[in-house]
């Protein structure tokens, strides 16, 4: 059995005083057809997603996101997967 694999980035708040978690779980051996967790800001905003539904959200945001601009400095850092 594999554990569930973390995603993690902190986006800055506009104040620049503090910031908010970003935290994507990808549970392969997942019994149900949600294996994508999504939290933003602490778990206040959850979402479990089956994978078509997190290439699609993938879709969107990157096309809606890419209309605002270019990226931030805080985005320009690789993402490691973690496992907890």
């Amino acid at each position: 059995m594999t554990t569930p694999t973390f995603y993690r980035l902190r986006a800055p708040h506009p104040d620049g005083t503090t910031s908010t978690a970003v935290s994507v779980r990808v549970d392969r051996e997942r019994p149900d057809p949600y294996p994508v967790y999504l939290a933003v800001g602490g778990g206040r905003r959850r979402m479990h997603l089956t994978p078509d539904e997190a290439w699609a959200l993938w879709r969107c945001l990157s096309e809606a996101v890419a209309s605002l601009g270019e990226p931030p400095e805080h985005i320009r850092t690789r993402v490691a997967p973690a496992r907890r």
